[in-house]
């Protein structure tokens, strides 16, 4: 009898049906699990999924430079993969955190500041340029820093424009923008540029009067045309070393994308120290085709200095093709749509701000950097989102995802500016209730006291 009993329960143990049931239960666990962790919106998810994907395979194969000089064939890659499992906790992070605590980012733009200004005395340059700086033996890019700080700054002064003060904040928002613009633009220009752009533009989408925009169009406009005519005029000389070691840098590049159209044939096809980077983003183009010669099979990734960072975006089309490539512009795109789309949901503004600024840093980053490796713009040195190789880059990238993502779950559905608690947003909602209720028990008082004297 007894050993019935065990074999019955062998039997149940290995039957298949209660194995195929543990491992839906098991399944289902996990699916619970990861609607737990994972909330928002699921496109922007799988957007960022597939760019994780993409960048995987992408950064595997164009750092080929860096595991010949390490000699460690995994060491990029591994390093690479470490950055991108951090950022989906950063963003795991951030989207669980309602969005109005994200109005305190304005004491990390004080931080970024500070860091900012310490990074030319302390700071680690590399390819000629001090824009990173070492603490605690991590090396961390303060102008990646400064400008998430900056949008989300702006976004929520923008939310605080009420008609009366509109004035004073419009002066605080531009103050802040150029204080923080000036100091990144002394090592990296191209950043300056592209953070002032968001933000204006997000200015522009949070109803701040089109005068006061103009004139800031019109002094940009007038500063861009006195910077070119310094560069032509400033000596090369003045440009070895010192507070002017970057406009060297400028002035070939902006020299070498302006003189194309001139040169004959012969000189055009020449490959020179300027038009290096260019010439073999060109070449690589011309190698993919339509479908690319397959992932691992590039031949540029060797020749190009920053085939990993800045001109990823020549080495995924030379792999895969005029396809691939505009299949990764269609995914910025969707970024762009669908924050549209969720800003439109969302009823309360800093939210609203916090998503399409969000969107637009990620989406106009990513056309720069098309742009510079099509050879649309001048060379820039702005890496692709999630796809180019990077430590705080990368980590700020997802960052944005996680308030985009933030905003979608805490943001819709919400009634007017401002409170910014959830009490608030509870309390304002009873009170009108209460003063129905209240009103009914007196005019039922009402009535029985002329019922009584009746």
């Amino acid at each position: 009898m007894k050993t019935d009993k065990i074999f019955n329960k062998i039997k149940n143990t290995i039957n298949p049906n209660n194995f195929q049931e543990d491992l839906e239960n098991s399944k289902s666990r996990i699916e619970e699990i990861g609607v737990k962790i994972f909330k928002g919106d699921k496109i922007i998810w799988l957007v960022f999924v597939i760019l994780c994907v993409i960048s995987l395979v992408e950064i595997f194969s164009a750092t080929s430079t860096i595991v010949y000089r390490q000699q460690n064939q995994w060491g990029p890659i591994l390093r690479h993969t470490m950055f991108l499992i951090g950022g989906i906790w950063v963003i795991v992070l951030i989207h669980n955190i309602p969005y109005r605590y994200f109005s305190s980012l304005i004491f990390v733009l004080i931080a970024s500041i500070i860091l900012l200004l310490l990074t030319p005395v302390i700071g680690t340059t590399v390819n000629g340029a001090e824009r990173w700086i070492s603490i605690f033996g991590f090396t961390i890019q303060p102008s990646e820093i400064a400008k998430i700080s900056l949008m989300g700054t702006i976004a929520f002064l923008l939310s605080k424009q009420n008609g009366m003060n509109d004035g004073l904040l419009f002066k605080w928002m531009i103050g802040l923008m150029v204080v923080v613009c000036g100091i990144i633009a002394i090592d990296n220009l191209s950043t300056a540029v592209l953070l002032f752009m968001v933000n204006f533009l997000l200015m522009f989408i949070g109803n701040v009067k089109l005068s006061r925009l103009l004139k800031v169009a019109g002094t940009g406009i007038a500063f861009i045309v006195l910077f070119v005519i310094l560069l032509k005029v400033i000596p090369t000389d003045w440009t070895n070393s010192g507070v002017l070691s970057r406009v060297g840098t400028w002035q070939n590049r902006i020299a070498e994308f302006g003189s194309h159209k001139e040169k004959s044939e012969e000189t055009y096809y020449t490959i020179t120290d300027e038009n290096y980077q260019v010439a073999h983003a060109k070449i690589a183009i011309a190698n993919g085709g339509v479908l690319g010669v397959f992932p691992g099979n590039s031949t540029e990734r060797d020749f190009l200095p920053q085939a990993y960072s800045d001109f990823i975006y020549a080495i995924i089309i030379e792999e895969l093709g005029l396809a691939g490539g505009i299949f990764v512009l269609l995914l910025y795109i969707i970024i762009l749509i669908r924050a549209g789309m969720i800003a439109r949901k969302t009823q309360k503004l800093f939210p609203k701000y916090l998503v399409l600024g969000s969107a637009l840093m990620l989406s106009m980053q990513a056309f720069i950097n098309m742009a510079v490796a099509v050879n649309l713009i001048p060379v820039t040195g702005q890496p692709l989102p999630l796809i180019s190789r990077g430590g705080t880059s990368t980590l700020i990238t997802c960052a944005y995802f996680g308030l985009i993502l933030s905003a979608d779950r805490f943001g819709i559905g919400k009634k007017k500016e401002e409170p910014l608690t959830d009490e608030a947003d509870k309390s304002d909602e009873e009170k009108p209730k209460e003063t129905v209720v209240e009103t009914i028990d007196k005019l039922e008082e009402k009535i029985e006291f002329e019922i009584i004297q009746v």
